[in-house]
């Protein structure tokens, strides 16, 4: 059976570049702290792949802050600041805010105070790109960089995180981004490596990887790969529609990522439709995949006002660029098939 890849909003394969960077990093045996010749060495690749991500978000090489990943960047962006967020966000931001933002039923989130507020740039759910406000205290890009257009120096945001992964660099790398003058107390203390801001020895293979895939991200997006996601993304939509009387496209009316569909049958069990189409050749998911395997309704599409019921039966696809259109008709084939069978059983 051919498997046909349809979670990259959970993480996306590896980019060929990032593979090539990552596999001559691994030659380079210095410590970037050390001054010999093989530490500086280290330390341009570092540096190298600094200024690549500070390109790619339209921010200063400076103000990029390398970390394991968006998840230690929210920690180190919003531990102590009291912020304001909403139920939307991603677990890593919603355990440092306070969760009391109103979201309108196409997924926008209302903010008050800019200052005050953590609010990300598009959901890993259900794809809503939001509107960031000038002056917004920290924005999670993790989702909206490389897909969408995004200059940190012009968003008007303080902080904002992202991550490799989630645009064909390895797992376990990403960055804070700070606008220059914001106070930032560090997390990790020990050695001043990242100017005194993040302490540890550099990833130095996932640092370059990172850099290698930031810059073909940009690239692909500057040359409009994502406005041919978007296409077939509404092709799979169209196509269920059709025929798929009861379903639910969740988002649909709002901006969204040119790669994401939310959609439920109310009844038919998001954990039930992930399992069908995994025996059928399909990796989908049913939310965030941020909870170490557990299935649940998606708090996500409860602050939107969906019911139990409809948010229990909720599941994500997410295309990739390698996604072509006989990969999307496939899949409407088969999960038009176990819904026709669904609504069977249901009679």
């Amino acid at each position: 059976m051919n498997r046909v890849y349809l979670d990259h909003n959970a993480t996306t394969p590896l980019r060929p570049e990032a593979r090539a960077a990552m596999v001559a990093a691994m030659d380079v045996a210095g410590n970037p702290s050390s001054v010999h010749a093989e530490g500086r060495a280290a330390k341009a690749l570092v540096e190298r792949a600094r200024a690549q991500v500070a390109a790619a978000l339209g921010a200063d090489g400076a103000d990029v802050i390398f970390t394991s990943g968006a998840t230690e960047a929210a920690a180190l962006a919003c531990a102590g600041r009291g912020l304001a967020s909403a139920a939307v966000e991603h677990d890593a931001v919603a355990a440092w805010g306070s969760g009391t933002l109103s979201v309108r039923a196409d997924g926008v989130v209302e903010v008050f105070e800019p200052a005050a507020t953590a609010l990300q740039l598009a959901n890993s759910e259900t794809g809503v790109v939001q509107e960031l406000p000038a002056g917004l205290a920290v924005t999670d890009a993790t989702q909206g960089f490389g897909k969408l257009p995004f200059a940190f120096n012009w968003s008007g945001a303080e902080m904002a995180l992202v991550s490799a992964h989630k645009l064909g660099g390895p797992k376990g790398i990403g960055a804070l981004v700070i606008r220059r003058g914001t106070d930032l107390v560090a997390q990790l203390k020990g050695g001043g490596q990242e100017m005194g801001r993040r302490a540890g020895t550099e990833n130095v293979i996932g640092i370059a990887g990172f850099g290698a895939a930031a810059e073909a991200a940009a690239r692909d997006l500057a040359d409009g790969r994502w406005g041919e996601i978007e296409k077939l993304r509404n092709i799979l939509e169209n196509g269920l529609e059709a025929s798929a009387k009861s379903i639910i496209f969740v988002g649909k009316d709002s901006r969204r990522l040119p790669n994401t569909s939310c959609f439920a049958v109310p009844g038919w069990k998001g954990e039930t439709q992930v399992m069908q189409m995994d025996l059928a050749g399909f990796a989908i998911s049913a939310g965030s995949a941020c909870s170490s395997g557990k299935v649940r309704a998606s708090r996500v599409l409860g602050a939107m006002g969906y019911d139990e019921t409809v948010a229990a039966s909720a599941i994500r696809v997410s295309l990739g660029l390698e996604t072509r259109e006989e990969d999307v008709q496939r899949f409407v084939d088969a999960w038009l098939k176990q819904e026709s069978k669904y609504r069977a059983r249901a009679a």
